[in-house]
């Protein structure tokens, strides 16, 4: 039922455009570009939310106009021609469904490096590099910022050619802002110098960017109005600077940040990730648009329906930004206009999907792997056309989702599960009071199941007469794994594992040894569970840095745990053996880079290498199976039906997530989507 009166659902007029409700998705970049162009799989990724109700997704974050503003990860290169024609597609295809399209552009300045794209020099204001990306940028010249104003100009016009709703001009962090800060703008005047001068460059690009398109185009800024730093932006220079834009009558809206994204840490406080503060910058975006008084969009963890719903109410926001949240569930706006908001899929606020842009190249959703996938991968599950009878063993993330996927198939289900209680190693993670979000990956799933039909046996070791008693038409073994701790050349037997400290099934010794060669969260979340307990402790690799896997915003709220405490970082060592020593362990220590043995002595050593998959029930079962367990992987990565069966008679054996190798909880959960969505 249309829920008529919801504030989120009222119709939002911005200039000439009006927008059918009051939720966007604000500009990021996915990096799915394929060349710098968004194709097939960009386009795809818009449609899903725009079919789906969101009145304008914002896409890009950001896209290039200048050639030296080389994208650090897979960006829209908005300073070719060809863009127009992408563009053009996404822009139609969306509005087919109602929904606006913007695009956010921007130069990086000195927020990239000289050593990609056209190795051409980063450019700032300043010769200051920045920490994250560090390259020592080029001072600019007069003639580069006539330059990039044109360039500036001319992505506009590109986007206008495209039949874009608008753009949006990023002005934190970027080149723009660069320019805006005194913290970073060490140029003479007329660019550089007091307040008036320092905002001199974004007035000449937007008074380029008018001259150019006209009133057509919607022209916004997403800006730092308060850089929350000692000499930067206040929150009296970001009201005034609100004010400017204003006054220029060359700004449609405006899009508020709040803090700085120099540093991992400093991105963190801008965009936060699970155990932080939802909506932290809420309240201030309100009063800005109550001081400047013009329409003020803003996204900053505002991850469910009831703070988006508050933030439009109470008159915060013009437009709320639910960018993560529909990465988790692009059908958010379609499940509350429907009166179905306990079935949208709660983002759990890992951040996985950010993370990976800077370590993998593509976004994705931990928990929801059709995300980015849109051209193989379902958002809705399709009834199967005969019904059977699937038997899950395991109610971990990979078990659980193979069970609800199968149910919406309609398949009769049972899922068989040792514990009491689902959730597999979500269940470790959780125990970090920071992880607690994580357990919405199961409780969401134990709903849809409930919903639906699902038969859950806990506390029951499943055994393979148990499986063949239910006759089953399709088995999946998502048993999981355990520990790997025989590492070592001598002295397994005296070694504890990460997830002994984590279950507090063992205490923390006082000087411990936390020996992490998986680079996963458990390692950090072991050596937090020791470091809080008063421990003295040294976190060990092999690696050339730690916790490779925990990748870079998530790494921050460890940091800030762990920081303040006894706790040291080793990297490029490796443990090779421990021994006892009176009432120590000795540990001897080597390296992959010469040979050396020198020893150190803890009281406690633990070991985070991964998991051994719990496989036995599996190979059990095989010869009975009708595939022999077989995975064809040329359907599989395809996104087709598996057809493989040796024998005309039997059930078809799967295994899924850790049951297969040690991997994480976004890999269980694809490869539970995959195989059960065509069964």
């Amino acid at each position: 039922m249309v829920q008529v009166n919801d504030p989120l659902l009222q119709p939002y007029q911005l200039k000439h455009l009006t927008l059918k409700n009051r939720i966007m998705t604000t500009s990021h970049e996915p990096a799915y570009p394929v060349d710098g162009m968004p194709k097939d799989r960009y386009r795809a990724y818009h449609v899903e939310r725009a079919r789906a109700g969101v009145a304008m997704t914002m896409t890009a974050g950001s896209a290039a106009v200048s050639k030296d503003s080389p994208p650090v990860f897979n960006n829209v290169l908005a300073y070719k021609d060809e863009v127009v024609g992408w563009m053009r597609k996404l822009t139609d295809e969306c509005h087919e469904h109602g929904c606006a399209v913007m695009i956010q552009l921007t130069h990086l300045g000195r927020r990239t490096h000289w050593n990609k794209g056209d190795w051409l020099p980063a450019l700032t204001t300043s010769h200051q590099r920045e920490p994250a990306h560090r390259a020592f940028p080029k001072k600019m010249e007069d003639w580069d910022i006539a330059r990039i104003i044109n360039d500036y100009a001319d992505a506009a016009e590109r986007m206008a050619q495209a039949g874009l709703d608008g753009i949006e001009l990023e002005c934190y962090g970027h080149l723009m802002d660069q320019f805006m800060s005194p913290l970073t703008n060490q140029l003479d005047a007329p660019y550089g110098g007091d307040l008036g001068n320092r905002a001199r460059f974004a007035l000449d690009v937007l008074a380029a960017i008018r001259a150019r398109v006209g009133e057509k185009l919607l022209v916004g800024v997403r800006y730092t109005a308060d850089e929350t730093a000692p000499g930067g932006i206040s929150e009296e220079e970001g009201i005034a600077i609100g004010h400017m834009f204003k006054k220029s009558g060359n700004v449609d809206f405006l899009n508020i940040i709040r803090g700085q994204i120099h540093t991992d840490p400093a991105m963190t406080d801008v965009i936060p990730v699970q155990g932080m503060k939802s909506a932290p910058h809420l309240d201030f975006a309100g009063r800005i648009r109550a001081e400047v008084g013009m329409p003020t969009f803003h996204a900053a963890r505002i991850p469910d329906v009831a703070t988006a719903r508050h933030a439009i109410a109470s008159g915060k926001l013009d437009m709320v930004g639910m960018t993560r949240a529909h990465m988790a569930d692009p059908h958010l706006v379609k499940k509350i206009v429907e009166g179905r908001e306990d079935d949208i899929r709660p983002c759990v606020g890992a951040t996985y999907c950010l993370d990976r842009i800077y370590q993998a190249g593509e976004a994705l959703c931990i928990h929801n792997p059709a995300t980015g996938r849109e051209l193989s991968m379902p958002h809705t599950i399709p009834v199967a056309g005969v019904k059977r009878k699937v038997v899950i063993v395991g109610a971990g993330p990979a078990g659980l989702e193979a069970a609800r996927v199968a149910a919406e198939r309609g398949h009769e289900v049972i899922v068989f599960e040792a514990a009491p209680d689902p959730g597999g190693q979500i269940r470790l993670t959780v125990q970090n009071k920071r992880r607690r979000e994580m357990i919405g990956i199961i409780d969401w799933r134990m709903a849809q199941c409930a919903a639906r039909g699902v038969e859950f046996r806990f506390n029951t070791y499943a055994e393979a007469g148990d499986v063949l008693a239910e006759n089953p038409d399709v088995v999946l073994i998502a048993t999981g794994g355990l520990p790997h701790t025989e590492v070592l050349t001598e002295g397994n037997e005296l070694v504890v594992s990460s997830w002994d400290l984590i279950s507090g099934d063992v205490k923390p010794g006082r000087n411990v040894l936390v020996y992490d060669d998986a680079g996963d969260h458990a390692g950090l979340q072991a050596a937090e569970v020791a470091a809080n307990a008063g421990a003295t402790v040294e976190v060990m690799t092999p690696d050339r840095s730690f916790a490779p896997d925990v990748m870079a915003m998530n790494l921050v709220p460890y940091m800030r745990s762990l920081q303040d405490k006894d706790v040291t970082f080793t990297v490029t060592f490796r443990l090779t053996s421990v021994a006892r020593d009176g009432n120590q362990l000795k540990a001897t220590i080597g390296s992959d880079y010469m040979a050396l043995a020198k020893t150190r002595h803890y009281d406690q050593v633990v070991i985070n290498h991964g998991t051994l998959p719990l496989e036995d029930l599996y190979f059990e079962l095989k010869p009975q199976s009708s595939n022999q367990g077989e995975v064809d992987y040329d359907a599989l990565i395809e996104g087709k039906p598996q057809t493989l069966n040796g024998c005309p008679s039997g059930f078809q054996l799967f295994r899924i997530g850790d049951a297969v190798a040690a991997r994480n909880t976004h890999a269980a959960i694809y490869d539970a989507l995959r195989l059960v969505k065509d069964i």
